[in-house]
């Protein structure tokens, strides 16, 4: 309970609740697509390789977009940049909801969604800097449930166009976002503190780093696995097993929840145990799971492995975020922009993977083997390179 008290009086309780807002509405328009994926491609007689495609379009558009927000986080401020964000998110929404009568205006739209996948890029920076070293995985956690917004996307979305159809779903969005634009604009308020003006190559210097290159790595195993699935998984419960769509966003759902919640007790478990020794474990449980989805075992079983990965990759999340602060004090933004994007890169190979190699093998196995393998591959990339690299570390040492 001291501990508790510590945490709301050291920085701002309230900019870290209207960062989680930001980036859960914003997850949740995001996902929009994924969500109604099922639906739409029923009407447009979509391959699986379409759906793959068109489910991941915004996850494309959110990976483009992160690292340049990222960017103007750090040099204008992450509460200026995400007010702006927020206000180019509602065309794609109003789109959906007037428009959109083609394939070619479903990935127009798409691609204009990244922006609100891009927030990821501002809302944990602006709660990042509020709060000291000790409670940068628990800050970085809570910011980063608002990957929460799927859970919505996916209960909310398949009911809401049974009744008004998937268009009027878009135009029903505009009214949580703008009251949480209303919320952000009275409650979130930039740390004081603020970093010397740098120029761009400055700002894009981290970026070359090593250590940047290996999180963005691990992250897009993680992240990419969880928001790939979230966005698939509708389409995966409707083609594999035969649900109706209100059905299979009902599990996608349960999945989705499962893992948007743990985030901030992955990174409370990195504060405790160290980053990397979480993360290592992770990626073991993943590649494991996903061995055992690649069975295709019945319904109810294949759910449960469903939400115990996505539990797996949500802790992983809060893990991976629990290190950057530590490795890059002063170019959070950027960093987080760029390891996001690999995050949302990730996540766009993973639909289009899942559904390409459905398509030529006709079945989803091998796509999940696959996916099993990259995950094995992390989690011994990550021990190797903290035995041999990152062992006598400064930031490291700070970690412990």
């Amino acid at each position: 309970m001291k501990k508790f008290k510590e945490f709301i009086q050291v920085g701002s309780f309230r900019t870290l609740l209207s960062a989680f807002l930001y980036f859960d509405i914003s997850f949740m328009v995001w996902v929009m697509l994924g969500a109604l994926g099922a639906i739409i491609a029923d009407q447009f007689k979509l391959t699986p390789a379409e759906k793959g495609l068109m489910v991941s379009i915004p996850l494309l558009g959110g990976t483009l977009l992160r690292i340049p927000m990222g960017i103007l986080s750090d040099k204008y401020g992450s509460r200026r940049v995400a007010m702006a964000g927020q206000l180019v998110t509602l065309v794609p929404l109003v789109w959906g909801w007037l428009g959109a009568d083609s394939m070619t205006e479903i990935y127009g739209l798409g691609i204009l969604l990244g922006v609100a996948g891009a927030s990821f890029a501002v809302a944990l920076p602006l709660a990042s800097r509020w709060y000291p070293p000790q409670y940068q995985g628990l800050v970085m956690g809570i910011a980063g449930a608002g990957n929460s917004g799927t859970v919505i996307a996916t209960f909310f979305a398949p009911r809401l166009a049974k009744l008004y159809g998937w268009h009027g779903v878009f135009g029903i969005a505009l009214i949580p976002m703008l009251l949480m634009s209303i919320a952000f604009f009275f409650l979130a308020k930039d740390a004081p503190l603020k970093s010397a003006p740098k120029t761009l190559v400055q700002y894009l210097a981290p970026i070359k780093s090593r250590d940047a290159l290996l999180f963005s790595l691990f992250y897009s195993i993680t992240f990419g696995g969880f928001v790939g699935l979230a966005s698939f998984l509708p389409i995966f419960f409707t083609d594999q097993f035969k649900l109706d769509k209100i059905t299979a966003g009902n599990c996608t759902a349960a999945c989705v929840m499962a893992g948007s919640f743990v985030r901030p007790i992955g990174g409370y478990l990195a504060d405790r145990f160290g980053g990397v020794t979480v993360l290592t474990g992770i990626y073991v449980v993943i590649g494991t799971l996903a061995l055992g989805i690649s069975l295709m075992p019945g319904l109810e079983f294949t759910l449960a492995l469903f939400i115990v990965m996505m539990l797996a990759l949500g802790t992983g999340n809060g893990s991976v975020f629990q290190l950057v602060p530590l490795r890059f004090k002063s170019e959070v933004g950027v960093i987080t922009g760029f390891v996001g994007a690999f995050g949302g890169l990730g996540g766009f190979l993973l639909p289009n993977l899942l559904g390409s190699l459905k398509g030529m093998t006709q079945s989803y196995a091998t796509g999940f083997v696959v996916f099993a393998s990259l995950a094995l591959t992390a989690g011994m990339l990550l021990f190797w390179v903290n035995v041999l690299v990152w062992r006598n570390d400064e930031w490291q040492e700070a970690e412990a």
